[in-house]
């Protein structure tokens, strides 16, 4: 039984680079799926914010192509009329007035401005709302990853913003925060009896995460060259995971009471540096190989530089210095042209303490809960049973699985959808507070300076391959292995 989505109040929102990828890929169906959800109220109004010349009908041509392509025909015109355009530059004053003006005909309503563009306009941006009061009443700004490149650049947007919004307007976005399985993981920990009292040091092996794209950089190429995999995956979207998987039960699911917990696992994390970041990380760089059954080519081909020390692969074995994980591996992995999309969470269980079955029956595994995010939303936890029939006991290992799609019988809401709405709604749960980039960031330094100081290259492996031979040794010198069985 699906529950009925809750409608929001009107509100307007504006998105500045709304002719990209992400606004025509993700932002706005999003947007749409909700309107045609009932969750939207017809006068609210969406605006599309860039240089190109166009108007709102040209905008809206753009729009219905992506549209079309899963959308009822009569609910995609209707939700269209709710789409605007407007061309403006951040870095100019044309156009600024009218907009305002066009603004402030609602003044008194919810305003999302979400800033889908380069880091390096969010200030202009910033100071153009605050110069025509557009920053004041129920306005909020939604920043786009990254929040700078380092702890420095990070608090230099996160005080230029300040200065125009306040922390309690300020919507820091991952969307690995809306997915369906993360959020399971807060129902499956604190809303059953069962796993609670196993989720500590003394009943849990090791951890797991792995977020892997069978993608290249492609367009990507320059922004991804300044950043490596390190910045744009790991100290965003894997930590905010290893947050929700580590932290502590809050008093409520109020938003500071959930942030101040995900906070206290980032200060907690044991810090990886020139000291022992050669013993705890491995970064590599794809070459060319082969992915989804086609030759690809290697970084440098599609960066068009030889000389690169980006990194596109990166593991890391991570600890938690408090009483609930000490001692507990938290094995981290993200990467690009790898053999398959993935992104999931393994908890492994340790092995009971001593096994009464004779060899015949079979090896005894070891429990795991596997939380996939990505292609397809799953729980699975893998259990010992007795294999059904006569001839004498042997063991199987098997899932108890639980699809969202066939539990519950729709395709769920893409993150987006549910986060764009937290938004409008002023709930700020699952977006980053600055304290938690901050800590982010001095866990991330040491390791980006380590590797830098070290003048070593990136570790070379093949696309298609689940990257440098070193990260297997990372997992596999500790006795463990890489959870890669997709069964």
């Amino acid at each position: 039984m699906t529950a009925s989505p809750q409608p929001v109040e009107t509100f307007d929102l504006v998105i500045f680079g709304g002719t990209g990828d992400l606004a025509l890929r993700k932002l706005l169906p999003a947007l749409y799926h909700r309107y045609a959800d009932g969750q939207i109220p017809d006068d609210s109004r969406i605006i599309g914010i860039a240089r190109e010349g166009l108007d709102d009908e040209g905008y809206r041509d753009n729009l219905r192509k992506v549209l079309v392509k899963d959308g009822n025909g009569s609910k995609v015109e209707a939700f269209l009329k709710l789409v605007g355009y407007r061309p403006l530059d951040a870095r100019k004053d044309d156009g600024w007035d009218d907009f305002a003006t066009m603004m402030d005909k609602d003044a008194d309503r919810i305003r999302v401005f979400y800033l889908s563009t380069s880091p390096n306009l969010f200030v202009d941006i910033c100071n153009r709302l605050g110069k025509y009061d557009l920053n004041k009443g129920k306005s909020r700004v939604v920043l786009e990853k990254p929040i700078g490149h380092d702890l420095a650049s990070a608090n230099q947007i996160n005080d230029d913003v300040g200065r125009f919004f306040d922390e309690s307007q300020t919507f820091r976005i991952d969307h690995y925060l809306g997915k369906e399985t993360v959020q399971n993981l807060l129902a499956l920990r604190f809303g059953n009896a069962l796993f609670e009292p196993l989720w500590n040091a003394e009943h849990i092996d090791h951890v797991q995460i792995t977020v892997a794209e069978t993608l290249g950089v492609g367009q990507r190429a320059g922004y991804y060259d300044h950043a490596g995999a390190l910045r744009d995956m790991v100290q965003n979207h894997i930590l905010q995971l290893l947050c929700m998987l580590a932290m502590e039960p809050p008093s409520s699911l109020a938003p500071d009471a959930v942030r101040d917990e995900k906070l206290k696992v980032l200060r907690s994390l044991k810090p990886i540096n020139e000291a022992n970041a050669a013993q705890l990380t491995v970064r590599g760089q794809y070459r060319a190989g082969s992915a989804e059954g086609q030759a690809v080519p290697g970084y440098l081909d599609e960066l068009q530089d030889h000389k690169s020390n980006t990194e596109t692969f990166v593991a890391v074995k991570a600890e938690i210095a408090n009483w609930r994980w000490a001692g507990v591996p938290f094995y981290l992995r993200t990467g690009k042209r790898l053999p398959e999309r993935v992104s999931e969470i393994t908890v492994v269980f340790k092995a009971v303490p001593h096994s009464i079955f004779d060899a015949s029956a079979g090896p005894l595994a070891q429990n795991r809960l596997v939380l996939r995010l990505q292609p397809d939303e799953d729980i699975k936890l893998w259990l010992t049973i007795k294999h059904p029939g006569p001839g004498g006991l042997r063991l199987r290992h098997v899932p108890l699985d639980m699809s969202f799609a066939e539990a519950f019988g729709a395709a769920q809401p893409d993150a987006y959808e549910r986060l764009l709405l937290d938004v409008v709604r002023g709930n700020p749960t699952l977006f980053m507070r600055r304290d938690e980039v901050e800590a982010a960031w001095r866990w991330a330094d040491p390791i980006l300076a380590a590797w830098a100081d070290s003048g070593e290259a990136p570790r070379p492996y093949t696309s298609g391959t689940w990257g440098p031979s070193a990260a297997v040794a990372l997992i596999e010198r500790d006795g463990r292995t890489w959870n890669e069985d997709s069964e």
